[in-house]
């Protein structure tokens, strides 16, 4: 059995957002057939969907955003009422689907099936924040899954990194207070939401557990690769030291993409996955579990997704 999994189903596809919209079914249906035409699937292990459970979600969300979300969706909202994300009627099945399919790929990591897995779903997740769903996103992924490995698997440290074209405030946010996840993030700014300063740096028991690289424009491998994920990534490790590693992989940092104005090529997303998995060899027995999250040429998001699933499977 192979010790990277993949996690895809075509319920993913339900989550409508209308014509022209730029998270659309496509991404994650273009992506998948291009995985398969590179031959990947065989040396994947296919992960299942299930429904996340509320008990799992609330270790993010609050109960009231949850609430208001579930009934801005059965009442038939275009949009949620906390923020500019679209939905239509499937949309929150398809959202708790999708974190359910996380967690259990989540859960076949902690329970040593796997040691790696590629989560292909949507819709995406980082903007999601305590209680506001926005930016095309309903329930932090990441976060939930963060949270379950620690309340149900043990784990004690856990870091995120988000290498999207634009700052996961959300995860920020939920963790902002917290000295057991760290968060680090290269982002485009100024770019949506407008978050993600230098000088975020956590708060409270959470204070230097949050580090932000906003990087201008035309910024590409020299400033995120090199600089931010090789260089300044792997040594604050050595002090945290995380038990796993998720990551909030956007592809919408890679050149050509319509909503942002990074330079990354598919090589380069090959590059970062193996900092990270040499930082989850070394502190975390090998665990990365990695879901989607921005990417919006479809073609460069599929290309990008296989450079990335070829060095999780490595």
């Amino acid at each position: 059995m192979s010790r990277c999994g993949l996690l895809y189903d075509p319920v993913f596809l339900d989550h409508l957002t209308g014509p022209g919209h730029p998270e659309c079914p496509d991404r994650a249906s273009h992506a998948y057939e291009a995985i398969k035409d590179s031959g990947l699937l065989k040396q994947c292990t296919p992960i299942g969907t299930k429904v996340c459970q509320m008990v799992d979600l609330e270790r993010a969300h609050s109960q009231a955003y949850l609430t208001k979300a579930q009934k801005d969706i059965s009442g038939g909202l275009s949009h949620l009422s906390t923020g500019d994300t679209v939905v239509c009627k499937d949309s929150w099945s398809v959202a708790q689907k999708a974190t359910g399919g996380i967690l259990n790929g989540l859960d076949q990591i902690m329970d040593g099936m796997i040691d790696r897995a590629f989560c292909l779903t949507r819709p995406p997740g980082h903007h999601a924040t305590p209680n506001r769903g926005m930016g095309f996103c309903i329930f932090n992924h990441v976060a939930v899954a963060a949270r379950r490995a620690q309340a149900v698997h043990g784990v004690g440290k856990v870091l995120i990194v988000d290498w999207d074209v634009h700052h996961g405030n959300g995860t920020q946010d939920i963790f902002y207070e917290d000295d057991s996840v760290y968060f680090f993030s290269t982002h485009q700014s100024p770019l949506y939401p407008g978050t993600g300063s230098r000088e975020e740096t956590g708060s409270g028991k959470g204070l230097g557990c949050t580090k932000n690289h906003p990087l201008p424009a035309g910024s590409g491998y020299s400033e995120i690769v090199e600089n931010a994920f090789a260089d300044d990534l792997a040594h604050r490790m050595d002090r945290f030291k995380p038990e796993l590693v998720i990551i909030s992989a956007g592809f919408d940092s890679r050149i050509d993409d319509p909503l942002g104005d990074f330079l990354l090529e598919d090589p380069h997303f090959a590059e970062l996955t193996k900092v990270m998995r040499t930082i989850a060899d070394q502190y975390a027995d090998g665990r990365v579990l990695s879901v989607l999250e921005g990417g919006y040429n479809l073609k460069g998001l599929a290309s990008a997704c296989v450079s990335h699933l070829q060095a999780l499977v490595a």
